[in-house]
């Protein structure tokens, strides 16, 4: 049975994938963008290859207003199935010790303030409480959660963590209403985020440290999310499945 789902951060990397797989298995998307409208409207084509319904909505994940936006445009696809509170970035690698407050504000309003506003609307929209049929979330946690990362963003890494911490709490909150959520944490994946973060050569630098040898694929971990989303894993809740290889 065909789906609609909301992915935020769509437009590139993990978020892309995300959203032609689904498309590929007859759900229709809706991807959120922060700025690269050429980019989204390029995954949007993609998905309606596959003969679904596919829009993008921009918008800022730190902004209420985007927020809500946002969600009035799915609105008008049909009732939402799935949301992956996808949408991230990192600073430009550094010490804590030189780490602003703007900095920190943006980091935890993005992946943490965000992630509970989408997961606030789309139970509203899901929950049996409310009348809706159920569905699954899925949030974008990192092995930064575990891992730390020194020297390079610790603020992304606790913001990680605090991810995490939300899924279980969120799980259990809505475990009886119809709503499965879990999160996925990444590893080292090839995607566009290192550059972002001043670390071009990230990936070639330290993918042989990885117990399997390589980094990842968005793909890969694409397919680790839409399982999550998938009635397949309809026993699955509470839980932060690591997409490492190992690491």
């Amino acid at each position: 049975m065909a789906n609609t789902y909301l992915i935020t951060g769509g437009s590139r990397g993990i978020g892309a994938a995300v959203a032609k797989l689904a498309a590929s298995k007859g759900h229709d998307v809706c991807i959120n963008y922060m700025s690269n409208s050429d980019a989204a409207e390029q995954v949007v084509a993609d998905c309606k290859a596959h003969g679904v319904n596919a829009i993008a909505v921009q918008g800022d994940m730190g902004n209420e207003a985007d927020i809500l936006r946002m969600f009035e445009a799915v609105d008008q696809m049909g009732p939402l199935a799935g949301l992956v509170n996808n949408a991230g970035h990192v600073g430009q690698s550094d010490r804590v010790e030189n780490i602003t407050a703007e900095r920190l504000n943006r980091m935890f309003a993005v992946h943490l303030t965000g992630s509970f506003l989408c997961a606030r609307e789309a139970i509203k929209r899901m929950s049996t409480e409310h009348g809706g049929k159920g569905g699954a979330i899925v949030n974008l946690s990192s092995a930064a959660a575990y891992l730390g990362s020194p020297n390079m963003y610790v603020d992304y890494a606790a913001a990680k963590a605090g991810v995490d911490i939300f899924t279980k709490g969120l799980a259990l909150e809505v475990a009886g209403e119809g709503i499965r959520v879990n999160a996925v944490r990444p590893g080292l994946i090839d995607t566009e985020i290192h550059a972002s973060g001043g670390e071009l050569n990230r990936v070639e630098r330290l993918g042989h440290t990885v117990p399997m040898g390589r980094a990842g694929t968005a793909e890969e971990v694409a397919r680790a999310i839409v399982w999550l989303l998938s009635e397949d894993a309809s026993y699955v809740t509470g839980d932060c499945l690591n997409v490492g290889g190992g690491r």
